[in-house]
Formats: C-alpha cells, sequence, structure tokens
C-alpha cells in the first residue's frame, strides 16, 4: 500500500513542482537512501530483482528510496528533475507467479536511470512493461503476493499518471493536484495499449458500444476494495485543498504523516488501511509505512529531496537531500536484521512508542518538531542564496547527524 500526493507548480507556495509518497510495506522492511552516479556502462546486461535485461550506454544520477533486499525503488527523483512514484494495484489480468519479469520497482529505477524528461520516462516504463512483462513478487517474506503497479511521473513541466494490468496500460496527462494510491483510477486514458479493449472484450470485462473505463475494465474490485486505496486517494487530495493555498512544503508533510482518525483519537492499534501514515495492525493491514518522500523539483536551482530514512512519518524528521552521494558515503544503509543504521535505530524507538502512543510521542515530539523547522529554514536560506553544491551536501550531513544524535537520546530516555 502507498500514497502519492502531485501538487504542480502552479498550485505550490514556492512556484515548484511538489511530489509527495509514503511507502508502506512488511514492518520490518528496512528501506534504503541510496545514490545511484552517472554512469557510462561498459557491460551489456543489468540484473534486475529477477530477470536480466539489456543494459544502455549511460545512465543518469539519480537518488532513490529502495526496500533493501531490491534491487528497484519504490520512489526516487534524477539529476534531469524526473521524479517517479509506484502503487501496488490489483486486476483481473493473472499471474502465472514464475518471476519472469520486472518489479514496478525495478521499471521505476530504470525510468530513473534512463529519462531527462517525464514524457521519456512514460515511455521507457511502457517499453518495459510491454517488452519484459511484470510477472514479479513485489513482497519480501509473503512470496505469493504479485500484484501490478501504476505510477506518477513528474517533471517541472509535465506529469502523468500510468496505470498498468499486465502488458496492459492506460496514461493520462495530469494538469492539477492529483492523488494516486492502491486502485485503478484511470476512467477514460489520453493514450492507451494496443490490446486493452480487445483484451476486455474477450474477457467479457467490457461490452462494446459502451464507454470504455480502463479502472472499470481491470480492477480486482474485491482487492481493490479491502485495500482503501480510493478512500486515501480521496483523502490526500482533500487534505491538499482544504490546506491555506497555495499549498507549501510544510503541508506535504502533515498530509503524510496524517491517520484515518483525527490526532486526538488515533491509536496505532485502531489503525487500518484507510490510513495514510500506515501502521500494521494484523491480517487485514499487514502493512506500515516504511518510508517517507517530499521533493521539490526546481527549474533553474537544485532540486531538494526531503527524506525520512525511517518508517512511521508521523513520528520522523525529513532530512533535505541533494543529488550529491556526500553525505550517504557515512549513512550505514539498513540490513534484514535490527542493526545500528538510522533506519533500524528509529524502528525500535517506534516500536516502544506505539505501546503507549500519546505519551511515548510526547517524549520526542517537541525537539522532533524543533529539528524539522530548523532542516527547512537552513535549507530555504541556502537555496535563495544560491550555495555551492558542498555546501549543500554539508547541510544533508549535518541534519543527518543532528537525526542520529536525537533518536540516540531518545532511546536512552526511552531506556531501550
Amino acid at each position: 500500500m502507498c500514497d502519492i500526493l502531485y501538487i504542480p507548480p502552479s498550485g505550490s507556495y514556492s512556484g515548484n513542482l511538489l511530489f509527495a509518497k509514503n511507502s508502506d510495506r512488511e514492518p520490518d522492511e528496512a528501506q534504503a537512501i541510496e545514490y545511484i552516479p552517472r554512469q557510462f556502462h561498459s557491460e551489456t546486461t543489468v540484473t534486475c530483482t529477477y530477470i536480466t535485461i539489456p543494459q544502455v550506454r549511460e545512465t543518469f544520477a539519480c537518488l532513490i528510496s529502495r526496500p533493501f533486499h531490491m534491487w528497484g525503488a519504490e520512489m526516487g527523483v534524477n539529476e534531469h528533475g524526473v521524479v517517479i512514484g509506484n502503487e501496488a494495484v490489483f486486476t483481473r489480468v493473472k499471474f502465472k507467479k514464475d518471476n519472469s519479469g520486472l518489479t514496478g520497482m525495478d521499471m521505476l529505477r530504470l525510468a530513473l536511470e534512463r529519462s531527462t524528461s517525464a514524457q521519456q520516462a512514460l515511455q521507457c516504463i511502457v517499453s518495459l512493461l510491454e517488452e519484459f512483462g511484470q510477472d514479479a513478487c513485489g513482497s519480501y517474506r509473503n512470496k505469493n503476493f504479485f500484484y501490478h503497479n501504476s505510477f506518477l511521473i513528474a517533471d517541472s513541466k509535465e506529469a502523468f499518471v500510468l496505470e498498468t494490468a499486465g502488458k496492459q496500460w492506460a496514461a493520462e496527462n495530469v494538469n492539477s493536484v492529483r492523488s494516486l494510491s492502491n486502485c485503478l483510477s484511470i476512467h477514460q486514458p489520453h493514450c492507451l495499449s494496443t490490446d486493452a479493449i480487445n483484451l476486455a472484450v474477450r474477457n467479457k470485462w467490457y461490452k462494446p458500444g459502451q464507454n470504455f473505463s480502463f479502472a472499470r475494465a481491470y480492477s480486482d474490485w474485491i482487492f481493490t476494495r479491502l485495500g482503501r486505496g480510493a478512500r486515501r486517494a480521496a483523502t490526500t487530495c482533500s487534505l491538499a485543498k482544504q490546506t491555506q493555498q497555495p499549498i507549501q512544503l510544510t503541508n506535504c508533510f502533515k498530509i503524510l504523516q496524517s491517520h484515518n482518525l483525527p490526532d486526538h483519537a488515533f491509536k496505532p492499534s485502531r489503525a487500518n488501511t484507510a490510513s495514510v501514515c500506515m501502521h500494521a495492525t494484523g491480517l487485514f493491514n499487514p502493512s506500515e509505512t516504511t518510508g517517507s518522500m517530499v521533493a521539490e523539483i526546481r527549474t533553474n536551482k537544485p532540486h531538494t529531496v526531503w527524506l525520512t530514512g525511517t518508517s512511521h512519518p508521523c513520528l520522523s524528521v525529513y532530512i533535505p537531500f541533494f543529488l550529491t552521494d556526500k553525505p550517504l558515503k557515512y549513512f550505514k544503509p539498513p540490513s534484514a536484521k535490527p542493526d545500528d543504521s538510522l533506519w533500524w535505530i528509529a524502528h525500535r524507538l517506534h516500536a516502544w512508542i506505539m505501546k503507549k502512543y500519546k505519551s511515548g510521542k510526547l517524549l520526542i515530539d517537541e525537539e522532533r518538531q524543533a529539528l524539522q523547522n530548523e532542516f527547512i529554514e537552513k535549507e530555504a536560506r541556502l537555496i535563495v542564496d544560491n550555495r555551492t553544491e558542498k555546501e549543500l551536501a554539508d547541510l544533508s550531513s549535518m541534519c543527518l547527524g543532528k537525526v542520529f544524535d536525537a533518536y540516540s537520546r531518545w532511546c536512552r530516555l526511552a531506556g531501550i
């Protein structure tokens, strides 16, 4: 389960594109922040999560948030200001379940590495989908969990939603605030795969003569309903529209930190799949938010990628990163088991807070908010002053260090 919110430059306070995503996965599925430099490749193939495909001559630099065990990424930004997030969607198209295709996360990373614009990224994913398909398990422990994917793809000039079902797809242009969640949402696409209507007719999902709806024809309504994707998409879009216009960066943080209940009534044990900041509670709500990102894409200045590097946005601090590897050289990526990485240190504290949510959150909230405000103020000042790449990297390193120190101190206070 995941949620994406797209704010076009015309709708944001800064006049820049804002792109927000929560990545919801299994509770112990740590997520790594990784910088991939621009590269020229002599090798002719690249090994993705399950399959090997042809490599291109040049790939572009990108910053991604990646489930630690996967090759692909849940979300990310490249050096050309292309930003992409993906969603699991549940369709009527069946899987062979033989892991002979690309995961949605593979396609996302490949598109970031190979595209200079949102339009090119859209074409890249469509080409990969049609050639290799997506018969690939997208889960960590549950090896029987297969799903198809949708994508929100944007740059500073244009944006697209791409929704898929097997090798079929539908795409639409996005010109205003747009939410995307775990459900097909395109009814009258701007463009459509060649065989999408014919396949729907053959399977009796669509009757010729009626208005064709990709979402209506291809959705698996049972799994889509259980996932409450439409409700969460409506929630994020509604929260964006309720904010004091135009929308600010901090509004995006708050939307990703919101739950299915008002703050005073929320308890993690009462969370369900309608919660934007997701907390796992059991069989019918097995996922939680394991990483969160808000990207601000600028036209003539550096892009800022705000990443938590931790689970549970409601308890996290967004750290500013830029398209450079310097801060991440000393940033230990998480592994399969608890370790001394930021993700696992934070996860231990968050688990303790969940048992006494209101009082536990009070232990960290004042300092957490103060850190967030400090980071926002310092990042804004550096961008306005046109500071160097080194100064931006130093800011990331400083913020990362402060968050590490804060979590270490909070753990001591909690006695864990």
